[in-house]
C-alpha cells in the first residue's frame, strides 16, 4: 500500500513537472513571438485597422511594432513583414521556410488548395516543376511566344483602329488581348474578340474584379463561418468561379476525346499524357481535379494582373501626355512605325523601359503579395513563427521605399533611370513577388507589357475625355489588389 501511495505521488510530481513545462515553454514562445497590437476577442484588431487602405494601416503599425509584427484578422492571426530588408531575408534568404501558400478564407473556398497558385507541400512541389517545364516546351520566355504577342498586338491595334477616335473604355480590349496568350498556351488556340464563349468568360473576370472589391469580400476573409451564411457580392464571386471552373472541365474533356499523346498541343494534354503515366500511382498528384485548378489558375492569374496593368499604364499615360510623347519620340527612333515593336527593342529604349517598370512599381498591384505561409516552426529575427502561421511580406513597403525610390508616391520613370539617361535596375522592383513562389508568368507578363504598350502608343496617341490634370490615378483598394477607377480615352491614329 505504502509502495503504491510512493508511485502515485511520484507519477503526480512527473504530470505536475510536464504541465510546468509545457506552460512555461508555450509562455516563452508567446514572448519570443513578433509583437502588435492587442487584439479583441472574436474580432482581433479589425476595429484598429482601416480596411479601405489597409496598406496605410501596417505602415502606421511598422512605425511602432517594427519590421516584423503581429495582427489578427478576426480570428486569423498573421506575421506582417514590412520592408525591403525584411522581405528579401525571408523570401530569398530563408526561401524554403517562407515557401507555404498562405490561404485566406475567401481563396480557399474559389481556388481549393489545389492548383499550383494555392497548393501546398509535396502537391505543389510537383506542379510547380511541371508547370514551368511544360510551359518553356510551349514557348515561355522564347521567341515563339513573343511572336504570338507581337500577332495579337497587331489585332489589338486593329480592333482599336476600327473605333475610330470615339471614347471608349478599353478595358475588354486589353483583357481580350492578354488573355489569348495565355490561351494559346493553355488551350492550345486563341479566341476570336467576337466568340460568344470568350466574351462570356471575360464579362465573369470583370465582373469578379469588381465583387473583389466590395466589403463583403474582405468581410469573408475574416469571418467566413458567418458570411457564407449571409447574402451578398462574395456569393456572386463564389457562383462565377464555379462557371469559370465548368468552362475549363468541358475543353479538358474536349481535349480528352481528341488527345494524341505524340504530339500534345498545349498544356491541358500535357497534363493529361502526365496523368496517363502516372496512372497506376495511387498517391500521383496528377489527376483531373489538380488539372482543371491549375488551368484555372494561370488563365485567371495570366489575364488579370498584366491587363490590368496595361489599363492602369494607359490611364496614368492620359495623366502625363508630355511621357507618352517622350516615349513615341523613342519608339519612333528606335522602331518606326513600319514594323511590329519586340523585345530586342527594349535595351535600345531605357525611357520606355523605365516607363513599364514605373507602372508596375507605382500601381503596387498586390500590395501584400500572394499571402504566403511558414512550413515548419521557425526562429526568424529572434522570433518563434509556429507553421502554418500566415504571412504578409507588404510588397508596398518595397515597391514604395523612399530611399530606393524618393518620392515614391508620385509617379516618376527617373525612379528607373541614371543620371545618364540609361535604364537603371533595383533591387527593390518586386512586383511578381521574389523567392520560392516568384510568379510563374513573370517572363510572359514584362513581355506583354512592354510589346502591347509600345505597339499602342507606335499607333495611336491618347487623346483623355477630361483634362489631363482633373484624371485620378489613385487606386481603387480591393480585397487583396489595387484596380484602376473606370475611364475613357478616344485613340487618336498617328
Amino acid at each position: 500500500m505504502e509502495l503504491l501511495g510512493t508511485t502515485t505521488i511520484f507519477l503526480l510530481v512527473c504530470i505536475s513537472c510536464l504541465l510546468l513545462f509545457t506552460t512555461w515553454r508555450s509562455t516563452s514562445q508567446k514572448q519570443k513571438q513578433p509583437p502588435g497590437p492587442t487584439t479583441l476577442p472574436i474580432v482581433g484588431n479589425i476595429l484598429q485597422l482601416n480596411l479601405s487602405n489597409l496598406p496605410e494601416s501596417l505602415k502606421k503599425l511598422s512605425k511602432e511594432y517594427g519590421s516584423v509584427f503581429t495582427v489578427s484578422l478576426g480570428p486569423q492571426k498573421v506575421v506582417v513583414l514590412y520592408g525591403y530588408d525584411v522581405v528579401k531575408e525571408a523570401l530569398i534568404d530563408q526561401g524554403d521556410d517562407f515557401s507555404g501558400r498562405g490561404n485566406l478564407p475567401l481563396t480557399k473556398r474559389i481556388l481549393k488548395e489545389k492548383g499550383v497558385v494555392t497548393s501546398n507541400g509535396e502537391t505543389w512541389k510537383q506542379l510547380r516543376r511541371f508547370t514551368l517545364t511544360t510551359l518553356r516546351d510551349f514557348g515561355m520566355g522564347r521567341k515563339s511566344i513573343e511572336q504570338r504577342i507581337q500577332e495579337e498586338a497587331h489585332f489589338l491595334v486593329e480592333r482599336i483602329r476600327n473605333t475610330r477616335e470615339q471614347p471608349l473604355n478599353p478595358a475588354n480590349f486589353l483583357v481580350h488581348a492578354v488573355s489569348n496568350i495565355i490561351c494559346s498556351i493553355i488551350f492550345g488556340d486563341r479566341f476570336d474578340y467576337k466568340d460568344e464563349k470568350f466574351l462570356t468568360l471575360i464579362d465573369l473576370l470583370d465582373e469578379n474584379n469588381e465583387l473583389l472589391s466590395s466589403v463583403q469580400a474582405q468581410l469573408y476573409n475574416f469571418f467566413p463561418t458567418v458570411m457564407d451564411y449571409l447574402p451578398g457580392p462574395h456569393q456572386k464571386l463564389i457562383e462565377n468561379i464555379a462557371k469559370l471552373d465548368q468552362f475549363v472541365l468541358r475543353i479538358i474533356a474536349e481535349h480528352q476525346q481528341t488527345l494524341d499523346p505524340t504530339c500534345p498541343r498545349d498544356f491541358i494534354d500535357a497534363f493529361l499524357n502526365k496523368m496517363h503515366q502516372e496512372k497506376g500511382n495511387s498517391h500521383s498528384e496528377f489527376t483531373t481535379e489538380t488539372l482543371s485548378r491549375t488551368t484555372l489558375d494561370l488563365f485567371l492569374a495570366g489575364t488579370g494582373t498584366t491587363s490590368i496593368t496595361l489599363r492602369y499604364g494607359l490611364l496614368i499615360l492620359q495623366k502625363y501626355p508630355e511621357m507618352a510623347e517622350r516615349m513615341q519620340k523613342e519608339i519612333d527612333c528606335v522602331i518606326g512605325r513600319d514594323r511590329s515593336p519586340c523585345m530586342a527593342d527594349r535595351s535600345r529604349m531605357p525611357y520606355t523601359d523605365a516607363v513599364a517598370h514605373e507602372i508596375q512599381r507605382f500601381i503596387d498591384f498586390l500590395p501584400f503579395n500572394v499571402p504566403r505561409s511558414v512550413t515548419k516552426d521557425i526562429k526568424f529575427r529572434d522570433y518563434f513563427i509556429p507553421k502554418d502561421t500566415m504571412i504578409f511580406p507588404v510588397l508596398s513597403s518595397v515597391l514604395h521605399n523612399s530611399k530606393e525610390f524618393p518620392n515614391p508616391e508620385k509617379f516618376d520613370p527617373g525612379h528607373f533611370l541614371n543620371a545618364n539617361g540609361t535604364f537603371r535596375k533595383s533591387d527593390y522592383f518586386m512586383p511578381f513577388s521574389a523567392g520560392k513562389r516568384v510568379c510563374a508568368g513573370e517572363g510572359l507578363a514584362r513581355m506583354e507589357i512592354f510589346i502591347f504598350l509600345t505597339a499602342i502608343l507606335q499607333n495611336f496617341t491618347l487623346k483623355p475625355t477630361v483634362d489631363h490634370k482633373d484624371i485620378d490615378i489613385s487606386p481603387i483598394a480591393g480585397a487583396l489588389a489595387n484596380i484602376p477607377r473606370p475611364y475613357e480615352v478616344s485613340f487618336l491614329p498617328r
